[in-house]
C-alpha cells in the first residue's frame, strides 16, 4: 500500500510513476506547536520492519526532502538486503537547521509521528541527529534505536561501520591482487570525521600508507596527533584523487564522489569507503569498470552501522555485531564473483543479489 497525504502532484510522479517509485508508504508530517515537518518514507518491509536513520536537514524546498527520503529509504532496502538483516528498508527527513529548529519538543512530537506507524519503521541516527537526540525519541517511540548505553542503546555506530568498510577494502585487495593485507598499500580518505577517524586507526594498525583530506582543519590535526606517521594532508578531494601511486581510494563524506570529473583522474585501481550514495549518476559503474577501477558498493561495505542499530532491536551485543560485521569481506568477495560471472558492474551484481532476496521474501509471504 502506498499512502501520500496532502502530497503535490510532482510527488505523486514520483511514487507511481517513476524509477524512484515503488515504495509502499509516505508520511508526511506535522506539528505546528514546535515546527516538526518531516517526512518519513517505507520503501519495503518485504524482509521485516523499515530500518533508517532520520535526517535532519535545511532543505531547500518540501520537494526536495520528500525525494531524498525516498532515494534513502529505497536505498536502505538494499542495505539491510545485503546485510542479511530482517529488515527493510525506510528513511525519515525532518526538515530544518539542527543547529537553530531542534528542540526537545520537536524531537519528542516526531518521536510520536514513528510511534504511529506501530513498528512498521523503525529509526536511528542520521546526519544532523545524534545519539542524544534518539535518547529523546525514545521517550515517545519504542521502535527507536542507536541510543546511549545508559538508556538501553548501543551507542555510536560509527566503530562498526569503519570496521566494516576495512572489511570491504580487504575483500577488495584480495580480489585484485590475491591477497587481503593492506601493508604497503597506499590509502586515500577523504573525509576524517565519524567514521574516517576510526578506519586511519585500522589502516594504521595493518600498516597501510595513510593520505587524507578533510573540509574541516581540526578534523585533519586530530588524525596528526593521534597518528603522526599520517604527514601528507592535502588540500581537497579534488587533490587527493590524483595522488601518484594511489592503491584504494575511500569517499568517507558526502555522497555523489564519483562523478563524470572525478572518475577520469582517479589514479586508485579500488574505490572503497563510507559515503552514501557515492555513484552522481547512473552509469558512473560502468565507467569506473571500463577504467579497471574496482568499486566495492558504498551500501554494501558501510553497513556495519546499521548491523549495529539493528542488534539494539534485541539487546546489543558488541562482540556478536562485530561477527556480523565481519561478514562484509565475504559479501563483498560474493558481489566481485556475481560481477565477474554475470559481466556486469559490482554495483550491479549487489542490486541483483539484494532484489533477489527481498523477492524471495515476497515470494514466501506470499505462500504463506
Amino acid at each position: 500500500m502506498t499512502e501520500v497525504i496532502g502530497a503535490p502532484a510532482d510527488v505523486l510522479h514520483t511514487l507511481f510513476h517513476s524509477d524512484q517509485g515503488g515504495h509502499e508508504q509516505v508520511v508526511l508530517c506535522q506539528d505546528r506547536s514546535t515546527g516538526l515537518k518531516a517526512v518519513i518514507a517505507i520503501h519495503s518491509t518485504a524482509l521485516g520492519p523499515a530500518l533508517g536513520g532520520t535526517r535532519f536537514y535545511p532543505y531547500a524546498t518540501e520537494a526536495e526532502a520528500v525525494a531524498d527520503a525516498l532515494n534513502l529509504a529505497r536505498g536502505m532496502s538494499y542495505k539491510n538486503a545485503m546485510a542479511g538483516l530482517d529488515h527493510g528498508g525506510g528513511k525519515a527527513v525532518i526538515i530544518g537547521d539542527p543547529e537553530r529548529d531542534k528542540t526537545e519538543e520537536l524531537l519528542l512530537a516526531y518521536g510520536r509521528m514513528v510511534a504511529s506507524l506501530g513498528g512498521r519503521y523503525v529509526t536511528a541516527c542520521d546526519v544532523g541527529t545524534y545519539v542524544a537526540d534518539m535518547d529523546v525519541v525514545a521517550r515517545e517511540c519504542r521502535w527507536t534505536t542507536g541510543r546511549s548505553p545508559e538508556n538501553g542503546g548501543a551507542g555510536d555506530s560509527s566503530v562498526l561501520t569503519a570496521f566494516g568498510v576495512y572489511q570491504g577494502m580487504r575483500a577488495s585487495a584480495q580480489h585484485l591482487w590475491g591477497d587481503p593485507v593492506l601493508r604497503g598499500r597506499k590509502i586515500g580518505i577523504a573525509g576524517v570525521g565519524k567514521v574516517g577517524h576510526h578506519l586511519v586507526r585500522h589502516l594504521r594498525d595493518e600498516g597501510a600508507e595513510v593520505v587524507i583530506t578533510d573540509v574541516r582543519p581540526d578534523a585533519v590535526q586530530r588524525i596528526l596527533d593521534q597518528h603522526p606517521e599520517v604527514v601528507t594532508a592535502v588540500a581537497d578531494t579534488e587533490e587527493l584523487i590524483r595522488v601518484e601511486g594511489l592503491d584504494i581510494y575511500a569517499p568517507c563524506a558526502l555522497g555523489g564522489a564519483l562523478n563524470d570529473d572525478s572518475v577520469p583522474v582517479l589514479t586508485a585501481k579500488v574505490v572503497c569507503g563510507a559515503a552514501n550514495n557515492q555513484l552522481a549518476h547512473p552509469g558512473v559503474e560502468k565507467d569506473l569498470a571500463d577504467r579497471g577501477i574496482l568499486y566495492a558498493p558504498d551500501y554494501v561495505v558501510n553497513a556495519g552501522g546499521v548491523i549495529q542499530v539493528a542488534d539494539e532491536l534485541h539487546g546489543f551485543d558488541f562482540d556478536r555485531c562485530k561477527v556480523k560485521a565481519a561478514k562484509i569481506f565475504d559479501t563483498t568477495l560474493a558481489i566481485f564473483a556475481r560481477a565477474k560471472e554475470d559481466g556486469i558492474p559490482p554495483a550491479a551484481a549487489a542490486d541483483r543479489i539484494a532484489e533477489q532476496r527481498m523477492a524471495d521474501a515476497r515470494a514466501d509471504r506470499t505462500a504463506r
